[in-house]
């Protein structure tokens, strides 16, 4: 496939695209790739790369490991893309969540080194959050935004909180919060005609009030890393709008783990602004599903295998 590099975002995917094998045949092809591996295992001081394509799956899926094995495969790719198509200038990149970092990495404001080391730092404190305020999250199917938080509203008590997490894409909501109030939640939405509406296999309640525990020594993470600005917009999970300098970088990352990741807001940002095609960078194909859902006139591409790369030409 030919590809037209003119009105391009980059897309970061976040957790929930992980899958044992990710990374292996990239690393086996390219490599740039494979010594992108090999600079974070020195960097963790662990083989990362021998858990992401050999498994245990539920090493793999631990918040403390998905995190950086996504971010490294993340830039693995980006490196390769780099190489392969030097002259690559796109409009804007953006990452849903923890891509987010991926995303600040591919557009120069934050050093790939730094970088892994706050994404193990965020996945640490995550963890730690989860286990001090356990909850969980939920999906939604076929209720629009002012309905559900309405109904997270009704099913909310003082101690226990439910939230819109993720605004995916028209359609599809991700809620968050404590696990009594998503379960109040799940039946009213259910009552309100949901085409569905159940808890997800996490552990923790992501971009919710659960992480406030996390955000003060987060915080202290990102302001003792080496930012600088972005030479690519980034578009903000939090405003849905571009942000290239170090304090909106910083600001935007640090309030992120309370707060809900404008997905579908910042896709449609983008649109308007010209951009007709979206490169998913890195493990599946989560996000350019979601573009297609928001508008299906796009090309939409994931590149995060050795055979996404040999199907792509100029």
């Amino acid at each position: 496939m030919t590809l037209d590099f003119q009105h391009t975002a980059l897309l970061f995917p976040g957790q929930g695209s992980q899958s044992v094998g990710m990374g292996r045949d990239l690393a086996a092809r390219y490599e740039i790739a494979r010594t992108t591996f090999e600079e974070a295992n020195e960097i963790l001081g662990f083989d990362l790369a021998r858990l992401m394509w050999a498994g245990p799956e539920d090493e793999l899926n631990d918040t403390l490991n998905t995190q950086p094995a996504l971010y490294v495969h993340s830039i693995a790719a980006y490196r390769v893309i780099q190489e392969r198509f030097p002259d690559l200038q796109p409009a804007y990149a953006a990452g849903h969540s923890l891509g987010e970092l991926s995303a600040m990495t591919a557009a120069g404001a934050l050093p790939f080194a730094a970088g892994l080391r706050l994404v193990r730092r965020r996945g640490e404190l995550m963890k730690r959050a989860g286990q001090l305020a356990p909850g969980g999250m939920a999906a939604i199917l076929g209720l629009d935004i002012p309905t559900l938080e309405s109904l997270c509203a009704q099913a909310s008590r003082a101690e226990e909180i439910v939230k819109v997490a993720n605004d995916n894409c028209p359609g599809q909501v991700v809620l968050s919060g404590a696990k009594p109030a998503l379960e109040r939640v799940l039946e009213l939405a259910r009552a309100a005609g949901a085409r569905r509406a159940v808890l997800l296999a996490v552990s923790i309640a992501a971009h919710s009030p659960l992480m406030a525990s996390a955000e003060s020594d987060f915080k202290a993470a990102v302001d003792a890393a080496p930012f600088a600005d972005a030479r690519l917009p980034v578009i903000s999970n939090i405003t849905a709008q571009p942000i290239s300098e170090v304090h909106a970088l910083r600001a935007d990352l640090n309030a992120q783990l309370t707060c809900r990741v404008r997905w579908t807001e910042s896709i449609q940002f983008m649109l308007a602004q010209g951009v007709t095609t979206f490169l998913e960078i890195g493990a599946g194909s989560v996000l350019t599903s979601l573009v297609k859902r928001i508008s299906g006139e796009t090309t939409r591409l994931t590149l995060g295998t050795a055979e996404d790369f040999e199907n792509l030409s100029l």
